[in-house]
């Protein structure tokens, strides 16, 4: 009866941690790119929503899987490889541009201009930021009970609304969808999945994780990796029948020249309007909020738990997101789009050798010379660079030369080519140390 008893217990936490997930990888930024594929790909839209959901979903969930993959069972287990101290600010740079530098004030700033201007235009944008990151900061407050919080009571709301939309789409649709004139619907997938950078949180959305998890009482090392597991599973499901369904509404626009020159947010917009007349303002303006809201719940949660553990303690959870959500309210009101512009090259730049580390991850316990990953992931790194920059010369023509560079993919072979280095250098003497952030103890990481 007690083993019957924990396993439903595991599995109701497994399910809560699922939605959690899907609520917090599932922002407004990425709400407006099914759609616009979609419209632009369209009678070819399955085959477009595939590269999406592999360049996409399915680096998020391989991200959050490599936490618990890595034979140290920590973030510092999958970045780590490129050197303590490099791991390390490459995570503080990627958590503060996800956080307060661009992402979190961005939730705030969406729901505004999206939805709640066109809903309540009297009201102005700094008392709705107030309001937004007021409720924010009152719901993440507590980190063991953010998980709860977000998959019990917010996401059903998003998913009820969502799904009622997709169902409508899809019963009454707007019109039929049809083939586009030189259209790659492959190579637009995979160039907005990519784009999305949403591999980028996936590791760090592991740590809200094992907070909840911690929270409800599971620390053994076979319960964890099971419930972080199963919510990846959960959320990535999730996430490719809500993004399938959107590319599907905007293909059914594909020939309807009204929605021909609509940009992403005004397309999504018409396309909800269409459907469901003056209520697509009200149901537009729920989506935007609860995906923006449970986003930035789940990267202010993420700031707190990173830094507390990487300063081992020195910096509270609470001061940390009291902090991040009073620069990220600050961000939302002005100056944003400097911000965007400078971020946006940085988390370009660090997405290829993040990507790499968590491939990599997946063979840590069979190569275990960490020196393979690490100059793989300096190399991807180099490449990344000389493409985001766009460097005249020989370097970048190499690198635009490269294989799938079209994606903005040229890093992956010289990524390839640092592994084959990396292979002649020695391996340092394994430690095993537990590191920040870790799942398991020394012991079970054996």
């Amino acid at each position: 009866m007690e083993n019957k008893k924990s396993g439903n217990r595991l599995r109701a936490t497994t399910i809560s941690m699922g939605l959690a997930l899907f609520a917090a990888q599932f922002g407004a930024g990425n709400l407006i790119f099914p759609p616009f594929l979609g419209r632009n790909t369209g009678s070819g839209w399955l085959i477009g929503f595939l590269g999406f959901f592999i360049m996409d979903v399915g680096l998020a969930a391989a991200a959050v899987l490599s936490v618990v993959a890595n034979r140290k069972g920590s973030i510092d287990g999958v970045v780590g490889k490129m050197g303590n101290k490099a791991g390390k600010i490459m995570m503080i740079v990627i958590i503060l541009c996800l956080g307060p530098g661009v992402c979190i004030p961005r939730t705030a700033a969406t729901t505004y201009e999206m939805g709640i201007h066109l809903l309540l235009p009297w009201m102005p944008q700094w008392v709705f930021s107030a309001i937004f990151f007021g409720a924010t900061l009152a719901l993440v407050i507590r980190p063991t009970k953010v998980v709860d919080i977000i998959g019990n009571v917010l996401t059903p709301i998003l998913l009820a609304v969502m799904v009622f939309l997709i169902i409508l789409g899809i019963v009454h649709p707007i019109s039929s969808p049809v083939a586009i004139p030189d259209s790659v619907p492959i190579h637009d997938g995979i160039l907005n999945g990519y784009q999305t950078l949403d591999g980028l949180g996936g590791v760090l959305m592991t740590l809200m994780l094992i907070t909840a998890a911690a929270g409800h009482g599971f620390t053994d090392k076979k319960d964890v990796t099971k419930l972080i597991a199963g919510a990846d599973t959960i959320s990535a499901v999730l996430l490719a029948l809500v993004y399938g369904g959107l590319t599907y509404l905007g293909a059914t626009v594909s020939g309807i020249k009204a929605f021909a020159g609509l940009e992403q947010a005004p397309l999504l917009i018409a396309i909800t309007n269409k459907l469901m007349g003056g209520y697509g303002v009200i149901a537009l303006t729920v989506i935007i909020l609860m995906a923006c809201l449970t986003t930035a719940i789940g990267l202010s949660s993420v700031a707190g738990n990173y830094f507390e553990e990487a300063s081992e303690g020195k910096l509270k959870y609470k001061p940390v997101v009291i902090t991040v959500i009073a620069v990220s309210f600050a961000m939302s009101n002005f100056g944003l789009s400097t911000i965007i512009s400078v971020a946006a090259p940085i988390l370009g730049i660090l997405y290829p050798p993040l990507i790499v580390l968590v491939v990599m991850a997946f063979f840590d316990r069979k190569i275990t010379n960490d020196r393979i990953a690490g100059c793989a992931a300096y190399f991807a790194l180099f490449a990344s660079i000389i493409e985001t920059v766009g460097l005249p010369g020989t370097l970048g023509s190499i690198v635009a030369a490269m294989p799938l560079a079209e994606y903005g993919l040229g890093w992956i072979l010289p990524a390839v080519v640092g592994g084959v280095v990396g292979a002649f250098i020695p391996a340092k003497k394994p430690e095993f140390n537990v590191a920040e952030g870790a799942v398991f103890t020394e012991a079970e990481a054996e």
